[in-house]
């Protein structure tokens, strides 16, 4: 069985959308050098594949560089105070836990819904519908520790290759979150979440 890809870097989206038409990641990059500020000449890779990460995500990068699949609500990647580790931290749908599905006779009195959907993509349920109808929107949200092999080190500064660096960054934090969370997404969608 393939693994499934709940990350990815949307390579194409940047290039059509780069003022330069090579690559808007790189602009994002220049153009947010401050999330970079203190990782230089770092000893550890973590703080720099941070503010990779942040640089390539929303809100920094709207839409994102680095995309991910629908249940994923928010997605970050934070230094560890503890050790200087790297923890991620994802926000994802959840099926509703099993106390509450057992027997649906709680909720019929009140109409309750669950996350609502547009288009396929979880939203959250709009004003005027919280006026009228009560919602449950489970959530999960994992903190776990991503491993630092194969993360570029820091720049000694605000070097010409810092957007390739910060590419490459990101391309192995996306394939340490895919082996993380590909199997809490598989497992929710076939268990009929």
């Amino acid at each position: 069985m393939s693994e499934q890809q709940v990350f990815w870097v949307d390579t194409r989206a940047d290039r059509e959308r780069a003022h330069n038409g090579i690559s808007r990641y790189s602009e994002l990059v220049r153009d947010n050098i401050a999330e970079f500020d203190g990782v230089w000449g770092d000893i550890a890779p973590v703080a720099f594949a941070c503010a990779a990460w942040r640089v390539a995500t929303p809100p920094v990068a709207s839409p994102g560089f680095v995309r991910w699949h629908r249940r994923i609500l928010s997605a970050s990647c934070v230094r560890n105070g503890w050790d200087g580790s790297i923890t991620a931290r994802i926000t994802l749908v959840s099926p509703p836990p099993a106390a509450l599905t057992a027997s649906r006779a709680w909720w019929r009195d009140r109409g309750w819904q669950g996350w609502p959907e547009i288009f396929g993509q979880y939203v959250e349920p709009a004003e005027q519908d919280l006026t009228k109808i009560p919602f449950v929107r489970p959530v999960l949200l994992v903190d776990a520790p991503l491993p630092l092999d194969d993360l570029p080190p820091a720049p000694e500064w605000p070097a010409e290759d810092l957007a390739e660096l910060a590419h490459r960054a990101l391309l192995v934090l996306v394939r340490e979150l895919n082996r993380l969370i590909a199997p809490v997404i598989t497992q929710i969608e076939n268990g009929g979440g």
